[in-house]
């Protein structure tokens, strides 16, 4: 029998007299576990029952095996009870297409999910204005509730996609999905990244990559995500202002740390879709490490100090303004920025001249001077 949960069940086993025994020669268990006396009637001499109230669902999906028993523990009789739920509705169907080769779909079962029965699910696709129902065959590819489509898809007509579950209790059959192939596309991780230091810039890397060739022959747009971490941390930071361009700056970082980096990229605008693709996995880590801080002793001239304090808040305000309007991959005044960098780490005798003309250069407002910084 099959059962919704909280149903109640009488079972009997009547034994035939060749066996020579009697209803108190009998005993139940329910997946082996002896059930108490409390539960059983003798029905007849040779008949005993067994009363089973408020069922939990099955504990195995195979079905729950209840048996009779004979005292010495032989099997007499059994049955499978099937006790759960029919299936809910499946959700969130959710597709994707690698390289527009094929179709990936994956779904939810349900707000409840659990019905204690074998559920199965069906993924089926048409073509949205003509063609027949077709069904997916290969599943399980993207998790327990996924199914893959590998080949004979068309483009630039939307498709129909459905769920259905079943098992012994019902049917249920998911809302239908409307796509095109064109709109969930993704693809490949960019290839071949580089990290690398930009000359002696102690808090910058280089970070460079190729398109994914998958795709390189479609007329398409892509945006990238870059992604990095200290080497003892885990937490990433994610830079999303790369746009379509295949290399970037890193900046603000630690001197002497070594950094893992990672791209991602989201292909869109394919044939002229206008819908952004689906995000790439992140490409594998690589590594690189900036260089060390060199500090220059200076002297210890009193003056010199109370120079050098204010020197260096200006210099914090300066870092601040660059960090603020030029993070991420902006070019905003990145080789005056460089400039200076390097001349600060490298010049000794030049910085400890940099109250005059470095400002004069960084800070054109300074005295008077008009003109874009």
């Amino acid at each position: 029998p099959t059962l919704l949960i909280g149903s109640s069940l009488v079972a009997t086993c009547t034994v035939s007299p060749d066996f020579h025994l009697k209803a108190e020669d009998l005993y139940w268990t329910l997946n082996g576990r002896r059930l108490p006396a409390a539960s059983y009637a003798a029905l007849g001499p040779t008949t005993l029952s067994v009363a089973l109230a408020r069922l939990n669902g099955s504990r195995q999906q195979s079905g729950d095996n209840l048996v009779c028993h004979s005292r010495d523990g032989g099997i007499l009789a059994g049955s499978c009870l099937y006790v759960g739920l029919p299936p809910e509705k499946p959700v969130n169907i959710t597709c994707w297409s690698k390289n527009m080769k094929d179709l990936t779909c994956k779904w939810a079962p349900g707000t409840e999910g659990e019905t204690f029965l074998h559920t199965n699910y069906t993924l089926k696709y048409k073509l949205r204005w003509y063609g027949r129902d077709n069904t997916c065959q290969e599943y399980h590819t993207a998790g327990p509730y996924s199914c893959h489509i590998p080949k004979d898809l068309a483009l630039f007509t939307p498709y129909e996609i459905w769920v259905e579950a079943s098992n012994r209790l019902g049917v249920a059959v998911s809302d239908v999905v409307m796509l095109d192939i064109l709109d969930v596309v993704t693809t490949d991780p960019p290839s071949d990244v580089h990290v690398s230091r930009v000359g002696d810039l102690e808090d910058q890397l280089s970070v460079r990559w190729s398109s994914p060739p998958a795709l390189k022959d479609f007329l398409f747009q892509a945006k990238y995500q870059i992604q990095y971490r200290v080497e003892d941390s885990s937490e990433w930071k994610v830079v999303d202002d790369v746009g379509n361009q295949t290399s970037c700056r890193l900046a603000g970082l630690r001197p002497g740390t070594v950094y893992f980096v990672q791209v991602r990229c989201n292909p869109f605008g394919i044939y002229g879709s206008k819908k952004a693709g689906i995000w790439s996995d992140w490409s594998n880590p690589t590594a690189a490490s900036t260089p060390r801080s060199e500090r220059v002793a200076g002297g210890c001239d009193p003056k010199g100090g109370e120079q050098n304090t204010t020197l260096r808040r200006e210099l914090k305000q300066f870092f601040g303004w660059v960090k603020k309007h030029a993070y991420g991959c902006s070019n905003l005044g990145i080789k005056l920025y460089d400039q200076w960098r390097v001349w600060l780490q490298k010049s000794h005798k030049t910085r400890n001249q940099v109250g005059k003309e470095p400002f004069a250069l960084l800070f054109p407002w300074r005295g008077g001077v008009g003109g874009a910084g």
